[in-house]
């Protein structure tokens, strides 16, 4: 027997899901077709999307999250505790604490990679597979995009970027040299310094010297389960998935639009789309055509 929709609420609604040795952050604001939202990093938390992602709470729930030892999901994890199969045991908790049947997945960067994980462990729960600004999904398109990287790049940043390894205030975590770095390392992919601003200062606004440092570890136990491994390879495994699939692009992304390609390739049915102008937040630089974007993906689907 299935269970009642959890309610739906008028405003954003704040809480924690229970787990076993955690607990999730969540935010649920919106009414109508419940759409998961997946953040990036995997070092960040979901504020980075606010408030520009909530555009789509006008017409959809949007429940998002921090996983696991991230964000406000940080208390008592240890970065030990968390893989790839804890971040997708963790999103199908989340699903599950909602009572929701199926759910549209929307991830971004990094979450869009989270979210191939969990369609391919449980597509009969995916209504819809949004991917925007994907990360790549194999071990080959990773290596190509850490070749393309460096000529992206002005050399000023690419002296800072190189300088890291020698700044104690970035290996002990201090935010605003933290803050600092992520500047250098998404000006190649931002056309508008208003835009490097904003998002620079959102992700210090959520900085701490603790979170920082727990969220490095599990970047790097993160990326040990999928793009470090020579032979992690998605890409065959999703011929295989059955959901619809929509996947956005930016068209100065700094992740090469191969990578996107090689997924929408693989999808049977996807649908890509490059949005021109913007880079690998396309839901902030171009906050119009990416909700549009969205809907006519949902209403032709409906039809």
């Amino acid at each position: 027997m299935s269970l009642p929709p959890w309610p739906a609420p008028s405003g954003p609604l704040e809480g924690f899901v229970p787990l076993e040795n955690a607990r999730l952050f969540y935010r649920d604001v919106g009414q109508g077709r419940p759409v998961v939202v997946l953040h990036g990093g995997p070092d960040f938390d979901h504020t980075y999307l606010l408030p520009d992602m909530d555009r789509l709470a006008r017409s959809c729930r949007l429940i998002y999250y921090d996983q696991r030892g991230r964000g406000r999901s940080a208390d008592g994890v240890r970065p030990e505790d968390v893989s790839l199969r804890s971040d997708v045991a963790d999103l199908e908790s989340l699903r599950a604490h909602f009572r929701l049947e199926s759910a549209a997945l929307l991830g971004h960067s990094w979450g869009a990679l989270l979210a191939m994980e969990y369609a391919l462990r449980h597509p009969q729960r995916l209504s819809h597979l949004i991917l925007l600004n994907t990360a790549p999904a194999s071990h080959g398109d990773y290596l190509l995009f850490r070749r393309e990287l460096p000529g992206r790049r002005t050399a000023a940043d690419l002296e800072k970027l190189g300088s890291r390894p020698a700044d104690p205030r970035y290996q002990q975590g201090d935010p605003d040299a933290v803050a600092e770095y992520y500047r250098s390392h998404f000006r190649a992919t931002l056309r508008q310094p208003e835009h490097l601003e904003r998002l620079v200062q959102s992700l210090r606004s959520s900085f701490t010297r603790e979170g920082v440092l727990k969220a490095r570890a599990i970047e790097e136990r993160l990326m040990e389960d999928t793009w470090l491994s020579a032979t992690y390879d998605l890409l065959p495994r999703l011929q295989h998935l059955r959901v619809p699939t929509l996947l956005v692009h930016g068209e100065h992304d700094f992740i090469p639009l191969e990578c996107a390609a090689h997924v929408a390739e693989a999808i049977p049915g996807a649908r890509l789309t490059v949005l021109r102008g913007c880079g690998h937040f396309a839901y902030m630089e171009a906050p119009e055509e990416f909700r549009r974007a969205i809907a006519d993906f949902f209403a032709a689907d409906d039809f």
